[in-house]
Parts: C-alpha cells; structure tokens; sequence
C-alpha cells in the first residue's frame, strides 16, 4: 500500500471522531423526544394509507435522494422480519424520467411532474429536504397537496419554506446537514420499525 504523503494526527482524528458521535447522538435523542408521539402517529396513518390501497412516494435531493431510496426499499422489503410487501418508491430512481424532466422543465420540475403523473387521492408523499428550501422538493409537495395526498416533511433547522406546506413536518432541530440526514433516516426507520412490528403481530394473529 502506497503511504499517504499527508499525515493524519491521529489525536485530532480522535476528537473529530467523538465530537461527531456526540453531536451525532444528542441531535437525534432531541428529535426523537420532540417527535416520539407523532412518531406512532404517521405509522398509523400510513398503515391506513396501505390499508385503504394507497402507497407512498418519497423523494429529496442529493443524501436525501438516498433516503428516499432507502426507507422506499424497507416498505417493499422489511426491515424487522416478515410482513407483506408495501407499495412505497422513490421518484429518484429513473434516471432517463430525471434527465429528461430536467431537460425539459428544469431541475424544479424533476419532481413536480412525476408526482403529477403517479400520486393519486388517499396515497401519502415523504417529502426530505435537510434545509427545507429545495424549490423542486416544495412545487412537488404542493403538487401532491393538490392532488389528494398526505403529505410527512422531513427537515431540519427552521423547517425553511418546506414545513409549512406539509400536512405534517418533523423538523429535526440542527443545521449541519450531515447530522440531520442521520436524523432522517432513523425518523424513517422508526416508523417503518413500528408498522413492521404491527402488521407482523396482526397477520400472525390470523394465520
């Protein structure tokens, strides 16, 4: 292995490392004791959501693309053990429908127009935008108002333009993005975690 021609201070390197665990962990503690009841809330109304025959859309930019991607992936698969496939997915997934909105509507329009097309009355969106001024995330959120959907915003700081627009908004309590995307993604585990266990418990109870 070539040797780096940068040495690192592995002192340094060590309160770097702890002082991310710590901001790490107390942003999401303050977010999950903020939210903890609206938590349980959201499970129970996407499960209705799912009931009724609805699914979910989710989307975001850049890391919070990724989530999107990932807390999709959990509802169709599982997270904790067995449970039917729920229909969830991510508008960031096609790369010939991005590319090709953007070219034609611009980067606002990427989303916009994919809600319009795939989100219908009683679905519910996760919208996720760590400043909650991502323009392209806001129109497709209104978008999805208009059509009929229940609308969950994931953010952070002051829940910027995004917040207000949403039926429901967890605003996790922190500016540096890198932290409020870890916050996200347990927000989104957690909720998936509890309507995992639920529909587990439920669909065992009628074997």
């Amino acid at each position: 292995m070539t040797k780096s021609k940068q040495s690192l201070d592995p002192v340094a390197c060590r309160q770097m490392i702890d002082a991310a665990v710590d901001s790490h962990v107390n942003l999401v503690r303050a977010a999950v004791s903020q939210y903890a009841d609206q938590i349980v809330e959201l499970a129970e109304r996407l499960m209705e959501v799912f009931d009724a025959g609805g699914k979910l859309v989710l989307f975001g930019n850049g890391g919070s693309a990724a989530d999107a991607q990932h807390i999709a992936s959990e509802f169709v698969g599982r997270l904790r053990g067995e449970r039917k496939a729920l229909p969830a997915l991510a508008l960031t997934n096609d790369t010939s429908v991005i590319t090709s909105l953007g070219n034609d509507y611009g980067f606002e329009g990427v989303f916009v127009r994919q809600v319009v097309a795939l989100v219908s009355p009683g679905d519910a969106v996760i919208a996720i935008s760590t400043s909650g001024r991502s323009r392209n995330v806001i129109e497709a959120v209104r978008a999805a108002r208009k059509k009929g959907a229940f609308v969950i915003a994931l953010t952070g700081g002051d829940g910027g333009q995004l917040a207000p627009e949403a039926d429901v908004a967890l605003i996790v309590p922190g500016t540096d993005t890198q932290r409020v995307q870890e916050a996200h993604i347990l927000l989104g585990h957690l909720i998936c975690e509890i309507i995992d266990t639920t529909m587990r418990g439920t669909e065992q109870k009628g074997a």
